[in-house]
């Protein structure tokens, strides 16, 4: 992909991302799905390094397919995510997020 795709890409996700409500989560697979590339759930972690996982983004709430925290040594610590998490009230089935309960699914973002 170009560096326009690419950023075009990027701030799609970013878009997204920025719509998941408190309290749900979401996974790399369909961010990249609504954001046009059903087959880049990869290229979504890499938009979220590209971002440093800042705090102005909810990142904590993006999880891989399977509820895991894959994402969580991006943040101060390799718990922070979790805590984040659990702070809003998102509950896990040992290290996995219970999808069935707190999944969101973007589907009017863009």
């Amino acid at each position: 992909m170009n560096n326009k795709k690419n950023k075009d890409f990027f701030n799609k996700v970013y878009q997204i991302v920025e719509q998941i409500p408190y309290g749900k989560v979401t996974t790399y697979g369909l961010i990249a799905q609504r954001a046009g590339l059903k087959s880049s759930a990869r290229m979504v972690g890499w938009a979220l390094n590209a971002y440093a996982y800042s705090t102005a983004l909810p990142c904590h709430r993006v999880v891989n397919r399977n509820g895991e925290l894959t994402g969580k040594n991006y943040f101060g610590t390799p718990t922070m995510m979790r805590e984040l998490l659990e702070s809003e009230g998102v509950q896990f089935i040992d290290d996995r997020v219970d999808l069935k309960r707190f999944l969101w699914t973007p589907e009017e973002v863009l």
